[in-house]
């Protein structure tokens, strides 16, 4: 599986948080299964979106009419592993972790409730 197989679920998942609805318990149960079929940990899924997700779609969040429906999959894919390749650079890394600090309250929310799913485990491990 290549790098970009093993993470497009998780920045599908994670494009969640950046739509410009209220999130209900079944996307949170969408998201939660995501992340933890990835094997991955809370930390290094709070990198992904911090690195690769966040900079492609936190603009949305700011828009006056942002997007509500979901995000073109393939469009995604593309911005998420332009990203990705540019996650090791410093200048974008000080770029990027100087906006989340601006913008994460925006999805603290978010996090919250997947790490308490985490932690406590969710309906979804029972099916």
């Amino acid at each position: 599986m290549s790098i970009i197989d093993d993470r497009l679920p998780i920045w599908v998942a994670l494009s969640e948080f950046y739509l410009d609805t209220e999130l209900q318990e079944q996307d949170y149960h969408f998201i939660y299964k995501q992340m933890k079929d990835s094997g991955k940990s809370i930390k290094e899924l709070k990198e992904i979106d911090k690195y690769e997700v966040f900079p492609a779609l936190q603009s949305n969040l700011n828009s006056v009419i942002g997007e509500w429906a979901g995000f073109d999959e393939q469009w995604l894919e593309k911005v998420c592993t332009d990203n990705y390749r540019k996650r090791k650079n410093p200048i974008f890394r000080l770029v990027v972790s100087i906006r989340n600090k601006q913008y994460y309250w925006m999805r603290r929310e978010h996090w919250k409730v997947i790490e308490s799913m985490f932690l406590e485990g969710s309906p979804v491990d029972q099916s």
